[in-house]
C-alpha cells in the first residue's frame, strides 16, 4: 500500500471525506512555497498536489499558469520541486505527495532517473494531465512498477465507452474534473457532480476525488458530500498570487478543509 492508499482507509475507517490542496511548487518562492507545504496538513489537508512548473500548461488556467511563470522565474526547477518534496519529508512521513503537470520536464529527465528520484524524495503519486491512457507504456506502468501510484483525470466528456480505458491503468484515486475547460473557470455545481461520480464509482474501486471550480467551505461541503472527496488548486494559489501571508492562507484552507470534512 502506498501512502495515498493508507490515507483513503484511514479516512474511510473515520466516515470522511477527503480534502485535496494543490500548491505550485516555487511560487513565488522556494522558501515560501514549502513554508505553505509544510503548514498544509496542519490545516486539515489530507493529500498535497505539488504542481510542477511547465512553459506550456495547456489544462490550466490564468491563475495556475501564472503561478508556474512566477514559479520559473524564480528559478524553480523539477529538481528543486523534488528537493521541496524531500524536505517537507524530513517532518512528515504520512501525508501524501502527488506530482502534478505535464511530461516534457519528466521526459528530459529521463523517465527512469525521474522515477528514481521521486521514489526517494517521498512522491508517492503522479498527475500527469497530457499522457493519454495510449501513453500508457511511457510513464503510467513504469510509475506503477516503480511503487507510485498513476492518477487519471477523467471529466464530464468522458463517455461510458472511453471511461474503461482512462481506470484500466489507474492508481491511488481517480481525479473527477468537475467542469469542461480550464482551471479556475466555472463553479463547480453538486448536482451535475453527483451522477457523473455515481458512473465512475460504478466502475472502478477507486476513491473519486472532485476538482475545478471549488472556491469555498460550503462548495467543498457540497461537492464532498456526493464524492470522497474534493480538491481545490485555484483559489489557494490565487492567495499566493495577492502576496498573501502564508498564515492567511492556511486559514483559509483550515475552511476548506473544515467544509469538506463536514460533509
Amino acid at each position: 500500500m502506498t501512502r495515498i492508499d493508507r490515507k483513503f482507509a484511514a479516512l474511510k475507517a473515520e466516515g470522511k471525506k477527503a480534502f485535496v490542496s494543490y500548491i505550485m511548487a516555487g511560487d513565488p518562492d522556494y522558501e515560501t512555497s514549502l513554508a505553505l507545504m509544510k503548514g498544509l496538513p496542519g490545516a486539515g489537508v489530507d493529500v498535497i498536489e505539488l504542481g510542477m512548473p511547465f512553459t506550456d500548461p495547456m489544462a490550466d488556467g490564468p491563475t495556475i499558469q501564472l503561478a508556474g511563470q512566477r514559479a520559473l522565474d524564480g528559478g524553480q526547477t523539477l529538481q528543486k520541486t523534488l528537493d521541496m518534496a524531500a524536505a517537507f519529508r524530513k517532518d512528515d512521513d504520512e501525508t501524501p505527495i502527488v506530482m502534478m503537470g505535464y511530461y516534457n520536464p519528466i521526459y528530459s529527465r529521463g523517465v527512469d532517473r525521474f522515477l528514481a528520484d521521486a521514489k526517494a524524495a517521498g512522491v508517492d503519486g503522479l498527475i500527469v494531465v497530457d499522457l493519454p491512457p495510449e501513453e500508457d507504456d511511457e510513464l503510467c506502468i513504469p510509475a506503477q512498477k516503480a511503487g507510485l501510484n498513476f492518477i487519471r483525470l477523467a471529466t464530464p466528456t468522458t463517455d461510458d465507452r472511453r471511461l474503461p480505458k482512462v481506470l484500466q491503468n489507474t492508481s491511488g484515486f481517480v481525479y473527477y474534473v468537475s467542469i469542461t475547460g480550464i482551471t479556475g473557470a466555472a463553479a463547480a455545481q453538486a448536482g451535475d457532480v453527483g451522477p457523473e461520480v455515481a458512473r465512475i464509482k460504478a466502475a472502478t474501486d477507486l476513491p473519486v476525488i472532485v476538482g475545478f471550480g471549488i472556491r469555498t467551505p460550503d462548495t467543498a461541503r457540497a461537492i464532498a458530500s456526493v464524492a470522497d472527496g474534493a480538491v481545490v488548486g485555484s483559489a489557494i494559489v490565487k492567495m499566493v498570487e495577492e502576496k498573501k501571508k502564508v498564515a492567511e492562507i492556511l486559514d483559509f484552507v483550515k475552511g476548506l478543509a473544515e467544509g469538506a470534512h463536514s460533509a
